[in-house]
């Protein structure tokens, strides 16, 4: 769990790094692409020219039964690899995609968070020792060390070559999804208003100035609410002047408050995924009518939630 709470705090702090290696992981996927077609071309090349050949070479006699079956078995084989990067060049495809959205929603300006900076969080104390020189990324082709001659052995060469690249591009690129997915930027219900925004207003039952720690979202009575981000449940039940309310943890130091429930579908210790139905609006506990209250706090300290939801804006699915 340590390294999901490095990502996440990346992630929270738009860092710098976080974009340089988005950067870095599309050019290599479409090398990895680009490699996977041809490859995909030399298979089907050696089933269709490696028994002509062998028939050409010898013109009085057919190719022997043995090679036959080694060019069957090699080319089925090639074919079993193909098939097992394509699936897995498509799902990274997509989750570079999605990260590539929310690095542009990174870099557009938006209201400044109020969350305080942790500058501990920017750098991981306990990383394993990694280093050498900045080079670009090379196809798979340049570096196989059988010439390139289309024959199975090359070309399956090229294939494990390719496996290993998607797999180390999909073990970096599934540790940045997960801290996107705990990232409470997703609007917790649909159809709302902003009524009351964060911070000092006047109280609606006291009449006097009092602080606001979240927002309010007002929507209709049995709207469902939705999770904000992924994360676990640490509390739904009756807290005071929330009422019923549910509270998320998202494992990076950020935790999300969803307050004056009428129901409540999810316990404390589930795992929820972002944007899951966890309760309905209603308008118990401390409340004048039917509307979600809505809060982000940052290690214990709530925080305007607006700067959060505003990463999302137009995207609230994430």
């Amino acid at each position: 769990m340590s390294s999901i709470l490095g990502a996440g705090s990346q992630l929270s702090s738009g860092e710098i790094r976080f974009v340089t290696r988005r950067t870095a992981l599309t050019i290599a996927v479409a090398a990895a692409v680009g490699t996977a077609v041809l490859a995909l071309a030399a298979g089907i090349a050696i089933g269709i020219h490696l028994p002509a050949r062998g028939a050409a070479a010898l013109p009085s006699q057919a190719v022997s039964r043995v090679e036959h079956n080694y060019a069957i078995d090699q080319l089925g084989q090639l074919n079993a690899s193909v098939a097992q990067i394509e699936p897995r060049i498509e799902r990274l495809t997509n989750q570079v995609g999605a990260l590539r959205d929310f690095e542009a929603r990174l870099n557009t300006p938006k209201p400044p968070l109020r969350a305080p900076a942790n500058p501990a969080d920017q750098e991981t104390s306990d990383a394993d020792g990694e280093g050498g020189p900045s080079l670009p990324p090379r196809s798979c082709v340049e570096i196989t060390t059988r010439p390139s001659r289309g024959d199975a052995a090359s070309t399956r060469e090229q294939l494990d070559c390719m496996s290993a690249t998607l797999a180390a591009l999909e073990h970096e690129t599934d540790a940045h999804e997960v801290a996107f997915n705990a990232f409470p930027g997703r609007m917790p219900a649909d159809g709302v208003r902003f009524g009351s925004p964060f911070g000092n207003r006047i109280d609606p039952f006291t009449h006097k100035l009092s602080f606001h720690p979240g927002v309010d979202l007002v929507a209709p009575s049995g709207t469902p609410v939705l999770a904000a981000a992924g994360g676990r449940v640490i509390f739904a039940g009756p807290k005071g002047g929330y009422g019923n309310a549910v509270e998320i943890d998202h494992d990076n130091g950020l935790i999300t408050r969803y307050g004056h429930a009428s129901r409540i579908l999810v316990h404390e210790g589930d795992l929820v995924l972002p944007r899951q139905h966890v309760a309905d609006i209603g308008t118990t506990g401390r409340s004048t009518g039917p509307h979600l209250h809505f809060e982000v706090l940052v290690n214990g300290a709530p925080v305007d939630p607006t700067g959060y939801l505003a990463l999302f804006g137009a995207h609230p699915h994430g």
